[in-house]
C-alpha cells in the first residue's frame, strides 16, 4: 500500500491490514519490507493516539473489556485463540497473542490494533513454527526452560510461551527482541544454514549466565590492549590456565562464560557487554583444545580492546572459509601477536617438537599454543596432534 498519513478509519484498517502481512511475512533486517513495516507502526501509533486520546490499556485489559462489553463468554473466544486452552492461556497472561490472533480481534472484534501491539510486538517471540525442533530440544536438555517437564511435542506447540519465559527470566539484560530479530550484531560466518534463533538463544544464554555471575570490579575501558593480553597469556603455561584465565578477567571486571553451541550456530566464541557495561566473553568450547581456548579468547579479547562499544556484539566462527572483512583481520592479528609476537615467530625455525617446546618455554605460554599456530601457517593439521591439549580444557568449566 502506499504510506501516507492515515485521516480516517477506513485508511486506518487498511494500514492495520498491511501491518498484519507484513509481519506474517518477516521481512528481513534493512529490507523494503522491514522499512514499511516501521513506518506503518509509526502512522498507525500516530492515528490512534489522535483517535484514542486516552492511556491505551494492555491487551488482556482491552480483550477483557470487550468481552464485557459484548456479553461474550469464554467459549465465545475461542474461534479467535483456536482452543479453550489458548484462551485461558491468553487471559490469564500464560501466552502472548500471536499474529493471527491480533489480526482476528482487530478485525472481527474491533480492537485497536496498536493495543493489541502494546508491549506484544517488541517482546512477541518468532511463531512456534519458525523454531528449529533439534534447536529446542538441546535448549531443554540444557535446562534453558526452567520448569519445563513435557514432550518435545509440548515444546514445539507451546515454544512461544517458553521462549518468552526465558527471554525475560533476567529482567533488564540487553538481549534480541526475538520478534524480528532486529540486531547489531556483527558475524564472522558463511555458513548459509546459521540459524538465527539459535544464535538469538545462545546470545541470551550467555547474557543469563553472566548476570547470575555478578562482578565486583568495574571494567575499566581502554584497559585491554596488547600488554594486558601478553600478561593473560603467560597464565597459559599452568595446566589450569583456562582457569587462572577466568580469574584473571573477572579481576579485570570482564565475564568468562563457557556455553556450549547450540544445533546451526557453528559458533566458537562472541563478545557483547551485560547490563551494567562489563564486556563478557563467552566460548562454546565447540573444539576442546588448549591451542583453540587460546587463540579464540585473545580473538574475542581483540574485539574488546579495537571494536567493542557497548551496544555491538561479535559472534565468531573461527573456521569460517574464504577472506574475512576488516574488523575480523585486526582481531586475527592482535590475537597472534598477544600469544606469540611476529618478532619472535618469523625467527624460530620449528622442525621438530624441541623447537616447539624451546619457544613455548622462551615466550613463556603453553606449547600447544606453538603447535596449533604452525599448523593454520603450515596447513599441516597431522603433525605434533599430541601437543594440542585436546580435552583438557571443558573440564575446567564443568560444575
Amino acid at each position: 500500500m502506499q504510506l501516507k498519513v492515515i485521516k480516517n478509519e477506513v485508511e486506518h484498517q487498511q494500514a492495520v491490514a498491511a501491518l498484519f502481512a507484513l509481519m506474517d511475512s518477516n521481512p528481513a533486517e534493512g529490507s523494503n519490507e522491514a522499512d514499511q513495516l516501521d513506518v506503518l507502526s509509526l502512522l498507525i501509533e500516530r492515528y490512534e493516539e489522535e483517535a484514542f486520546p486516552i492511556d491505551l490499556p494492555g491487551p488482556v485489559e482491552a480483550i477483557r473489556f470487550r468481552m464485557e462489553q459484548q456479553g461474550l463468554s469464554q467459549k465465545d473466544m475461542v474461534p479467535y485463540f483456536g482452543s479453550a486452552a489458548r484462551v485461558s492461556e491468553v487471559l490469564n497472561g500464560k501466552r502472548q497473542l500471536s499474529v493471527n490472533m491480533m489480526r482476528k480481534l482487530n478485525m472481527e472484534l474491533g480492537i485497536p490494533a496498536e493495543v493489541l501491539l502494546h508491549e506484544a510486538r517488541a517482546e512477541l517471540p518468532a511463531s512456534e513454527d519458525d523454531w528449529d525442533q533439534s534447536v529446542l530440544k538441546a535448549m531443554a536438555e540444557r535446562g534453558y526452560f526452567d520448569g519445563f517437564k513435557g514432550s518435545m511435542q509440548e515444546l514445539k506447540e507451546y515454544a512461544g510461551e517458553w521462549i518468552g519465559r526465558f527471554a525475560n527470566l533476567v529482567p533488564g539484560i540487553p538481549h534480541t527482541a526475538p520478534a524480528l530479530l532486529r540486531t547489531t550484531a556483527h558475524q564472522r560466518t558463511n555458513n548459509k544454514k546459521v540459524d538465527a534463533l539459535a544464535l538469538w538463544a545462545w546470545q541470551t544464554r550467555v547474557q543469563h549466565k553472566a548476570a547470575a555471575e555478578p562482578l565486583a570490579t568495574p571494567f575499566v575501558p581502554g584497559s585491554v590492549d596488547l600488554d594486558f593480553m601478553r600478561r593473560l597469556a603467560g597464565e597459559s603455561w599452568a595446566e589450569s590456565g583456562p582457569d587462572r584465565a577466568c580469574e584473571f578477567l573477572n579481576h579485570h571486571g570482564i565475564h568468562l562464560i563457557v556455553e556450549p553451541h547450540l544445533p546451526k550456530t557453528y559458533l566458537d566464541g562472541a563478545v557483547m557487554c551485560d547490563a551494567a557495561g562489563h564486556p563478557i566473553v563467552a566460548l562454546s568450547l565447540r573444539h576442546d583444545r588448549v591451542d583453540n581456548f587460546w587463540f579464540t579468547l585473545m580473538h574475542e579479547l581483540a574485539h574488546v580492546a579495537l571494536h567493542l562499544d557497548g551496544t555491538q556484539v561479535f559472534m565468531d566462527d573461527l573456521d569460517s572459509k574464504g577472506e574475512v572483512d576488516a574488523i575480523e583481520s585486526e582481531a586475527d592479528a592482535l590475537a597472534s601477536e598477544a600469544l606469540i609476537p611476529m618478532e619472535e615467530w618469523n625467527k624460530t625455525m620449528i622442525m621438530a617438537e624441541a623447537d616447539i617446546h624451546e619457544l613455548a618455554r622462551r615466550l613463556h605460554i603453553s606449547p600447544a599454543i606453538v603447535a596449533g599456530r604452525w599448523q593454520r601457517e603450515t596447513g599441516n593439521y597431522r603433525k605434533f596432534v599430541k601437543l594440542l591439549g585436546r580435552d583438557q580444557v571443558r573440564c575446567q568449566f564443568d560444575g
